[in-house]
């Protein structure tokens, strides 16, 4: 049992306010997942046209990067610290010289996103600890997707914390236990993939990001996994433009979407919707099984 929340914000005017509003339903799920908690948050562009969201074990070495960057980047580069991790914004022109100067630190960071948009935060902990220390609620952005995890097919561990990114801007947030995974993995490996962790989420964010790779579209993609994944499954995925909901074809595991004017929010359970405004006007419903829903912006503001 996990729990799952998505808000995607139609009204600009709440955007400052993403943070505040993701954090309390991420709380509001923090006894279906009380092994570890996280975030994919999505903002706007800045000057800067690529970042990563870094996780380091010694911050000397957060001291060591920056100075290095420094010396090669000169002001081609941003640092942004939340909770126990850093965001490196910079320009996609220097991208293979970033990565070629963190494999270079002493102690390399693990690099949980990248992307133009996206950020990602997760830790092991209650979701009330994971929101305070990360300091969610002054988050600015355009949408995001979350998970409490209540572990069952792998270590409780920070890699094995959702959610789960193995593209460009795209994540996946997983209630459920896939039976295949395995050999879905190690079809996945021979084409060249690299995993991990042994947790099942991943293979599903992985099997979803070398189908779009392939040419496949993200709906195309979801589409699939329903031959291909075996087992129980909720799926959230989120994109630089917004966020897509699957569930499997019997939809055992619990999930409720609702929409306004103003946005379109997603929960394992409707507790965690009763605090976004005005929810009372808005059109709530269980999403039918096998079917894809997907929410985007504009991609020509993005």
């Amino acid at each position: 049992m996990c729990g799952i929340v998505g808000l995607f914000l139609k009204n600009s005017e709440l955007e400052p306010k993403l943070g505040a509003l993701i954090g309390e339903m991420l709380i509001k799920m923090s006894d279906r997942g009380p092994d570890s908690a996280g975030l994919a948050l999505y903002s706007r562009p800045t000057r800067f046209n690529m970042k990563l969201t870094l996780r380091f074990e010694n911050l000397s070495s957060v001291k060591e990067m920056e100075s290095i960057l420094c010396k090669e980047l000169k002001d081609k580069f941003s640092l942004k610290f939340r909770g126990s991790h850093v965001v490196l914004q910079f320009l996609i022109a220097d991208y293979e010289l970033v990565l070629t100067l963190l494999s270079e630190l002493k102690s390399a960071p693990r690099i949980l996103s990248k992307g133009n948009a996206i950020e990602i935060f997760k830790e092991v902990g209650s979701s009330v600890d994971f929101v305070n220390q990360f300091k969610v609620n002054n988050f600015n952005g355009t949408h995001g997707i979350g998970h409490t995890r209540m572990a069952t097919e792998s270590l409780v561990t920070l890699m094995g914390a959702h959610p789960f990114s193995t593209g460009s801007d795209q994540c996946l947030v997983h209630n459920g236990s896939l039976s295949n995974h395995n050999s879905v993995r190690r079809n996945l490996i021979r084409r060249g993939i690299q995993f991990e962790t042994d947790n099942d989420s991943e293979v599903a964010a992985s099997y979803l990001s070398d189908k779009i790779s392939s040419g496949m579209t993200l709906e195309v993609a979801l589409n699939s996994s329903l031959d291909d994944l075996d087992g129980f499954f909720s799926f959230v995925v989120g994109t630089k433009e917004g966020f897509a909901v699957l569930r499997d074809r019997i939809a055992c595991k619990p999930a409720v979407l609702a929409e306004t004017d103003d946005y379109v929010a997603f929960g394992s359970e409707y507790r965690a919707l009763t605090d976004l405004p005005n929810i009372n006007e808005a059109i709530v419903w269980e999403p039918e099984p096998a079917t894809v829903y997907f929410w985007k912006h504009n991609h020509e503001n993005f």
